[in-house]
């Protein structure tokens, strides 16, 4: 996550952990960690985390006192960083790491009724890690240790699975809970919600093209389809905002025309005309304004909004 492009794979650093669904209702991203928590809970202090991760403008070093002065002043962050400095902050490699979305999601259906969830990627190898000294050790002797195990077992055809999960809760469990449901500070203790199986994931074959289908992958909170929306989490609500830019800045305003991320299922529909790297009809003819006679085809279900509005000002004090 803070490591820069050739870090080692070993480092001791949460690793995302990001899924995109080609759906029949458009794109569907899963961006999560192999961590259930975050340091921070307020977007206002993201960039000053990131921040921490740079490079000391003097000596061009890793700066440890940046990270821990940081911490040490966020308490929000003790949950994440207890984990990351157990050996869960060292996984061995990829096939054997659980991803979580962290946050809390609305699931809803056509009657507007609804539930929060939360995702759990669980892997069918088991969580296995490295101790200190292993991933010190790994670190210098194969610093693309992760990457290489992933690819290796896709080639030989041992396909790496992850059973998913949700936790589910209801506008009344979260209305009554004892702490504030979407603060990804904290998790959903298995208790009070159970881990329910709703399928798996199987990986079958490594890219062809690593700089086509993984540099040029775009991932992003905000790509829902019908049936799943966000929630008052502070954290989500900053990042549904953040990816788009980040996107637009890294690969272009078309981003979402790159082959690996375009909706090739569904096809795209939306109104956006022109900009660099166009190269597909660039929506023809048709109006790119809303509202129009065709708008009705660009339509969302209506969200449950009132009783949820009211729930969450109440829930979401700290």
């Amino acid at each position: 996550m803070g490591g820069e492009k050739g870090s080692a794979d070993t480092d001791r650093d949460p690793r995302g952990f990001a899924v995109k669904f080609f759906t029949e209702e458009g794109n569907y991203d899963f961006v999560g960690n192999n961590t259930p928590v975050f340091f921070i809970r307020d977007p206002l202090k993201f960039p000053d985390f990131i921040h921490t991760q740079k490079r000391n403008p003097a000596t061009n070093l890793k700066d440890a006192d940046m990270f821990w002065d940081f911490l040490s002043l966020t308490p929000e962050s003790v949950h994440q960083v207890t984990i990351l400095f157990s050996d869960r902050g060292t996984p061995n490699g990829y096939r054997q790491m659980h991803g979580f979305s962290g946050h809390t999601f609305m699931w809803y259906n056509e009657k507007n009724e609804y539930v929060w969830v939360k995702i759990h990627f669980r892997a069918e190898l088991g969580s296995k890690t490295f101790t200190r000294e292993e991933a010190g050790k790994l670190a210098g002797e194969d610093p693309d240790f992760a990457t290489r195990d992933l690819h290796n077992a896709i080639e030989k055809g041992e396909f790496p699975e992850w059973k998913v999960y949700v936790q589910i809760m209801t506008p009344e469990q979260v209305e009554k809970y004892r702490f504030n449901s979407f603060d990804i500070t904290k998790v959903w203790p298995h208790a009070d919600a159970p881990l329910i199986p709703v399928g798996r994931m199987v990986l079958n074959r490594n890219p062809k093209n690593y700089f086509a289908e993984t540099e040029q992958a775009a991932f992003s909170p905000g790509t829902v389809v019908p049936g799943i929306a966000p929630s008052p989490d502070k954290m989500l609500q900053g990042r549904l905002f953040s990816y788009h830019d980040t996107h637009r800045h890294r690969l272009g305003t078309n981003y979402h025309l790159i082959p690996i991320n375009a909706p090739h299922v569904s096809g795209e529909h939306n109104y956006q005309r022109d900009g660099a790297m166009r190269t597909d009809e660039n929506g023809g003819g048709s109006p790119n304004y809303s509202p129009t006679v065709s708008a009705a085809r660009f339509k969302s279900k209506t969200l449950p909004t009132a009783s949820t509005a009211h729930r969450c000002n109440r829930s979401v004090q700290f």
